[in-house]
């Protein structure tokens, strides 16, 4: 069995074969190892499924069993393969930064449609990992100027990567926040950490394993970082700019009264397509 050339059928059975000990739902395992396949062969899943009889190039078949591997150690499928799709584009990710989520999509799509594309739009994006939000900003609007941060060196290091490979012209800044950031912006975007210590027992078990706690906890009930956020915003945001930031799903009307008590701003909470809060939009009224 699995000798001589190895098609896409071949390969698929393997893997599913490799995985069905640690993967018990079959559409998850099929799910995941037609993940790897269509990211190896840089192929929607339509061309995978029909190009099942298509030869494994040799170094192909290597790093599909290495990713099958990490996979049966645990590691999300992102990490296995070494790459996370956002918005259509594929950003390198590795422990170093989060992977990025559709809820993700679902913020910066919110904030791209907020402007006009050929206005001249100073964006910071902070705490940016991967750089997928900044990276997928500055592709979509390419007239538009933006910076791009995160406290974590490595993940800047991740980020620095994408924008090369994607071809996105953004400016990186090693900043815990605005500690490092002196101009203002019209748009202010963030996917920040926002998960309590006390949601641990509810989460996967790879996620605690393999992403990094850095971008994924914060304290007070996993609201400190909006705290600190709200206490320079103003300072960071133009007059009349928009902030937009993603949230944990019980965290709304916390959020949202957190920030409605800055002055001169309008708060509007914002639900995803699973139908919960997750992001919110700041305006900085004149």
């Amino acid at each position: 069995m699995f000798e001589d050339e190895w098609t896409i059928a071949a390969a698929r059975e393997w893997g599913l074969w490799q995985l069905e000990p640690f993967i018990v739902d079959d559409v998850e395992r099929q799910a995941q190892v037609d993940y790897v396949l269509t990211g190896l062969m840089e192929w929607n899943y339509a061309q995978l499924a029909n190009n099942v009889n298509t030869v494994l190039a040799d170094d192909v078949l290597t790093h599909f069993k290495e990713a099958i591997k990490k996979i049966k150690a645990g590691q999300p499928v992102q990490y296995a393969l070494g790459q996370a799709a956002f918005f259509g584009r594929e950003f390198v990710v590795d422990e170093r930064v989060l992977i990025p989520r559709q809820e993700t999509e679902e913020l910066v799509a919110w904030a791209l449609d907020s402007f006009s594309p050929l206005a001249p739009v100073q964006v910071l994006d902070l705490g940016t990992g991967s750089g997928a939000i900044a990276i997928t900003v500055a592709n979509e609007r390419p007239h538009w100027v933006v910076t791009v941060s995160d406290v974590s060196r490595s993940a800047l290091s991740v980020a620095k990567l994408n924008a090369q490979r994607l071809g996105a012209a953004v400016e990186f800044v090693e900043s815990d926040l605005f500690t490092n950031i002196k101009p203002e912006f019209d748009l202010i975007i963030s996917n920040p950490p926002y998960i309590s210590e006390n949601e641990k027992t509810a989460m996967d078990q790879s996620v605690l394993d393999y992403e990094p706690a850095l971008a994924l906890f914060a304290d007070h009930d996993g609201l400190a970082v909006y705290e600190a956020l709200a206490q320079q915003l103003l300072e960071h945001l133009k007059v009349g700019g928009q902030a937009y930031f993603e949230i944990g799903y019980q965290q709304g009307p916390a959020v949202v009264k957190l920030f409605k008590q800055l002055p001169h701003v309008s708060v509007k909470l914002k639900q995803d397509m699973s139908g919960h809060d997750r992001m919110v939009q700041l305006k900085r009224e004149a």
